[in-house]
């Protein structure tokens, strides 16, 4: 075909515009998932089933990129969250995720909570190069860069937390004799461990009895009879919420008054498990803690509780401002924004995960004064300090200074 003047001026301003579009597009990388105008990311929440209470968590991180949204996105780029029913089911939950990667073609998974549901997706999401960005599970298992380097945990680890209470009780109350109640999975076992860890060698002489309880028990009244019955006069509860508020009010109604009484930080909401235990069966718990709470006087006039509290009026209306299960999903979110800003025009899944394992002294809203967050290409643990604290029957009171974890890890 013969090309005239006008033509092959023609074709040369198509070359041009084509060299001209090729260096804009190329200085954009996008992974699955994202467009000049969106993002879209997935997760899931147990909205039903027996752990529906942690629902609040997911409504959380939905709440807040609905608010980034509205603000105008993450450099110009609105952030579409699916965020399906797991009803804190395994099986569910690698179901939906597969859905979630799969048909839904998202970027990254926005790091859900639990240790079950977790534990269900790390090989299929690792497999599939997909981040979980900073799950909420303190389970050592989600820190292993070396196999499952795609799986992000941003909570303080539960052996660490469990060692912490372990020398406390050791320091504090060393004739103790403790009971222990755990729920029978990672959560439960690595407090655990963690608490035998503190022990030490006293850990055989001092844990007088100890007992599990199931995810879909209807009660552990029977744990709890069984544990006074044992002659323990310590009670250390690692278990969820309901099961947790369900030993309070046993023990009480028992007329057993523990000498020590501690509840993981996973289930010492106020809101969620001492108002429904009772506030004054719930005084003298013991618990550790990183995260301001929304309503403690001696905090609440702090700027990012200010900001907390104005984001949970208006985006989340119907939350009992009492419920702290929703501060995780909003730190979550405040950190998935982040990496999703430092990452640019180049919102890839490996540019996301290179972004997110190397946190440096991070401050983010909500956590205890001096709490930073900081990790590293070999360690994703990201949380290096906590506090003890004591419920006074409405609020919760430091017991001395925050204590480094790293110091713990090495002991």
């Amino acid at each position: 075909m013969r090309i005239t003047p006008n033509r092959r001026a023609v074709l040369a301003g198509a070359g041009a515009f084509g060299v001209l579009a090729g260096r804009s597009a190329a200085a954009k990388t996008y992974g699955p998932g994202v467009t000049d105008s969106e993002i879209k990311l997935g997760t899931t929440s147990p909205y039903s089933g027996p752990a529906s209470a942690y629902g609040v968590y997911g409504h959380a991180q939905l709440a807040y990129f609905q608010m980034i949204n509205e603000q105008g996105g993450i450099n110009g780029r609105k952030i579409n969250l699916i965020s399906l029913d797991n009803g804190y089911n395994p099986p569910k939950a690698l179901e939906q995720t597969r859905k979630l990667v799969e048909e839904d073609n998202v970027l990254a998974i926005a790091g859900f909570l639990g240790t079950a549901p977790n534990t269900s997706v790390q090989k299929y999401l690792n497999g599939k190069k997909v981040p979980n960005l900073f799950l909420t599970s303190g389970a050592d298992r989600f820190n292993d860069p070396k196999n499952f380097p795609w799986v992000v945990p941003l909570y303080p680890t539960y052996v660490g937390q469990g060692e912490i209470y372990g020398k406390f009780i050791l320091t504090k109350h060393p004739d103790a004799k403790i009971g222990v109640l755990y729920i029978n999975d990672d959560l439960g076992k690595d407090f655990l461990l963690g608490l035998k860890k503190g022990l030490g060698e006293h850990a055989r002489t001092m844990i007088v009895r100890e007992v599990s309880n199931e995810l879909t028990d209807p009660s552990v009244d029977s744990q709890i009879i069984d544990l006074k019955g044992a002659g323990a006069d310590s009670l250390v509860q690692f278990t969820t919420s309901k099961f947790a508020a369900q030993g309070i009010r046993k023990a009480y109604d028992l007329d057993w008054r523990p000498r020590v009484h501690i509840l993981a930080s996973v289930a010492s909401a106020i809101g969620a498990t001492l108002i429904p235990a009772g506030l004054e069966r719930s005084k003298g718990v013991i618990t550790a803690r990183w995260e301001k709470h929304p309503t403690d006087p001696t905090t609440i006039g702090d700027a990012d509780v200010v900001e907390y509290r104005a984001f949970a009026q208006k985006y989340m209306p119907n939350l009992n401002i009492e419920d702290n299960t929703a501060v995780p999903g909003y730190i979550n979110s405040v950190m998935i924004s982040r990496v999703l800003r430092a990452c640019g025009d180049e919102p890839t899944r490996a540019n996301i995960l290179k972004e997110a394992t190397n946190l440096k002294d991070a401050v983010a809203p909500m956590l205890l004064p001096g709490i930073t967050l900081s990790n590293s290409p070999d360690d994703y643990l990201a949380f290096h300090a906590m506090q003890l604290a004591q419920f006074d029957g409405a609020k919760f009171v430091p017991l001395g200074d925050v204590i480094r974890l790293d110091a713990t890890r090495k002991a």
